[in-house]
């Protein structure tokens, strides 16, 4: 029977010398390159916040097309507090998939 190397489990316990480990100081893991971002993907338009709704959702009317649109506040405005009322002109971002919803990213 081969003799078995003693190990040593205990926290701060060195390890045996021998070839190092891949990726040792990632803990195995390589982080995924950061994702490019589209600078095509999302639509910016104006509107004015005709009605404010639950849970810091707004009804906007579009300034292009006088199209009402569901908006909700982003996270830096919710973050920094900015309070909206009706009659706020806001500077929105729309996915070009679904142009019925939009997310409120200035207040002018």
């Amino acid at each position: 029977m081969p003799a078995r190397r003693k190990t040593n489990n205990r926290p701060g316990a060195r390890r045996p010398a021998g070839p190092p480990r891949p990726f040792a100081n990632s803990g195995g893991f390589r982080r995924p390159p950061p994702k490019e971002v589209d600078p095509e993907g999302e639509i910016e338009v104006d509107g004015t916040i005709v009605q404010v709704l639950a849970g810091t959702m707004f009804k906007v009317e579009l300034a292009i097309n006088q199209q009402i649109v569901l908006a909700h506040i982003s996270g830096k405005m919710r973050k920094r507090f900015i309070r909206l009322v009706v009659g706020d002109r806001v500077k929105m971002e729309m996915s070009p998939y679904d142009t019925t919803k939009a997310r409120i990213t200035y207040r002018m």
